[in-house]
């Protein structure tokens, strides 16, 4: 029999076919119905509302302000989040920033001092002492050093965010140096790891979201960390009495939103103007939302039943003290460029 088409028109119209489906596919795309691009953003924190706040925690919050205003915004980007370390672990996100595997994270900067020890001055007692001395600081020559060693490593900042924190424990309230005296204590990065340990503390160190777990065990008696931390770990299930940030707060991390430099110079022109715009609302949100953090951190403990205690001037002061005998000293004697960097942040006013 004989076929209904010959080979030589059969192969006319499958380029046709190919012709068509590409052009369709080139306007679709165009037209902003379809991401051309997906980018991964991974982040420690719980991706569900708190369910005694009834609110997300802050950090997921930024980066969701991100993934919503890329969305928005129809450039073909679409940023899908990764909450709750279901990605990476929390302090295995910065090496694969600084390759491009990963795009986008929530990230307290200090995690990645083991790769550039600078990073521990950004976690360090006395540094930042208040929210409003924070803004000044992501704008003084001291943060222009840290970034340029993050710019260095292959990773940018889409938004700045300092968090205030405290104390918290099972056995006593911590206020000054001799209240931790022989109690285990987590505190995330080294800065506070040495200034509790010259306080007479033993030391565990992991994640924030490990906190309630190493209570829980009888592995650790207290803990430090940021005050959305405290919150969304319900870590008042597990503690007699907190201390927040108050008047006179000793802790205060950063935790940018950080981008991989090779992700965002694959991207066009168009989409990155936009990703960096989406950043900027993600850091305005934070800015109004990290004194809240405080105060949803005293609300959330009174509400369970913990103890509050706040530290004085004085106790503040007694930490500091302690804190240039042992973080800041050894802070300098490990890195070479340690007390200009102390300098540069303590000239801040």
């Amino acid at each position: 029999s004989t076929p209904l088409y010959s080979s030589a028109a059969s192969d006319v119209y499958k380029r046709q076919l190919i012709v068509l489906l590409s052009t369709a596919v080139f306007l679709f795309t165009s037209a902003g119905m379809s991401f051309a691009k997906t980018l991964k953003a991974s982040h420690q924190w719980p991706g569900t509302k708190n369910a005694k706040t009834g609110k997300y925690d802050a950090r997921h919050e930024m980066v969701q302000i991100i993934a919503d205003e890329m969305k928005k915004a129809n450039v073909g980007v679409d940023v899908r989040v990764y909450p709750s370390k279901s990605l990476y672990k929390p302090k295995e996100q910065w090496k694969p920033m600084t390759t491009g595997q990963l795009d986008i994270t929530a990230f307290p900067l200090a995690y990645a001092a083991k790769f550039h020890p600078e990073f521990d001055i950004t976690l360090m007692p006395g540094i930042v002492k208040n929210h409003k001395h924070a803004l000044a600081i992501n704008k003084s020559p001291f943060m222009d050093t840290i970034r340029k060693i993050m710019d260095d490593a292959g990773v940018i900042v889409l938004s700045d965010a300092w968090l205030a924190g405290g104390f918290a424990s099972k056995k006593t309230c911590i206020t000054n140096p001799a209240s931790v005296k022989g109690q285990v204590m987590r505190a995330a990065g080294k800065a506070f790891n040495q200034m509790l340990e010259a306080a007479g503390a033993g030391i565990q160190s992991m994640p924030s979201s490990a906190i309630y777990n190493g209570l829980q065990t009888g592995v650790l008696d207290g803990a430090n960390t940021s005050s959305g931390s405290f919150v969304s770990y319900r870590i008042y299930e597990q503690v007699k009495c907190a201390t927040p940030p108050g008047k006179y707060g000793l802790w205060f991390m950063y935790e940018p939103i950080l981008m991989s430099k090779q992700s965002f110079n694959s991207l066009n022109a168009k989409q990155q103007k936009a990703l960096m715009k989406a950043g900027k609302k993600a850091e305005k949100f934070m800015t109004k939302s990290a004194a809240k953090l405080d105060s949803d951190m005293e609300k959330a403990y009174k509400s369970a039943g913990v103890k509050l205690a706040y530290m004085t001037k004085a106790d503040h002061a007694a930490w500091v003290a302690l804190a240039k005998k042992s973080s800041f000293a050894e802070f300098v004697k490990k890195v070479p460029t340690g007390q200009k960097l102390i300098d540069q942040a303590l000239a801040v006013k």
